[in-house]
């Protein structure tokens, strides 16, 4: 009974990699949709996974390039892992809320295919801001930065599944993973997301107040698009949790690089 329940969590964990991210499964997990339903407990412990894809291309990287280089291409390692899924729904989010005032027209035009102008220049902005902000940092802050924002910006999406209403009756993207979740569901994935960041503070890689800032204002960010998405639509798509991924993981390292005492004025 034990072994089976601890496969079952493998088989669940291994649906939300399938699902988030490029990357391969083992042939024995299979496929059953019911899956589908609770394999987002395992979003954040998918976040590790990209993180530690991320970071590794971070440390390669700036061995040998300056640390500027280094955050271009470890976040490009991150898109692409991800199939730039979340960065896809940010970019339809600033199309949808930028380009139209009626709810229903802010979810056909988070629908479209398309990328109008309001994604583009969100997206881009948003990349830029994220590159940026992790050239700021030495490579050990910038590494232990990543396994702390892109658990810690996964859990913030999952709140939105725990809290929200979701609101589109057809999604073939995001309707099978972000419908409900349960608070054992949630639970799991907190403990996910807080597992790197005990071992990122008992190991002293960043101070617990850079984390403790980070943390809050990755929150902040979530917790704005929330009140937003509510207010102009009533809940969330599946395009609102990508939309708060991407703007709590910058977020998040904005935090931490505003909590290490590097003033803009000197």
């Amino acid at each position: 009974m034990f072994l089976s329940a601890c496969a079952h969590q493998a088989r669940l964990f291994f649906v939300a990699l399938q699902f988030f991210t490029r990357l391969p499964v083992p042939r024995w997990v299979g496929f059953e949709p019911h899956w589908l339903h609770h394999a987002s407990r395992y979003f954040s412990l998918v976040g590790i996974v990209v993180a530690a894809i991320s970071a590794a291309v971070y440390a390669i990287a700036a061995c040998v390039v300056p640390a500027a280089v280094a955050a271009v291409l470890a976040t490009c390692a991150g898109v692409y892992a991800t199939g730039a899924f979340h960065e896809d729904g940010f970019a339809d989010v600033c199309d949808g809320f930028g380009g139209a005032l009626t709810p229903q027209r802010v979810l056909e035009i988070m629908k479209d295919s398309r990328v109008g102008a309001y994604g583009a220049i969100g997206i881009a902005l948003l990349l830029g801001l994220k590159c940026l902000l992790l050239a700021q940092f030495s490579p050990v802050t910038a590494i232990a930065a990543l396994f702390l924002a892109h658990p810690l910006s996964r859990l913030a999406a999952c709140m939105l599944i725990w809290r929200l209403h979701y609101v589109r009756t057809v999604d073939a993207k995001a309707k099978p993973l972000a419908q409900h979740m349960t608070g054992a569901e949630l639970a799991i994935g907190a403990a996910c997301a807080l597992l790197p960041v005990l071992l990122i503070g008992v190991c002293g890689y960043l101070a617990w107040t850079s984390m403790l800032a980070g943390a809050l204002l990755g929150g902040l960010a979530a917790a704005w698009l929330a009140w937003k998405f509510v207010r102009r639509i009533g809940g969330y798509t599946g395009d609102c949790l990508g939309a708060v991924q991407q703007a709590s993981e910058v977020a998040i390292y904005l935090g931490v690089l505003a909590a290490s005492g590097q003033p803009g004025w000197r």
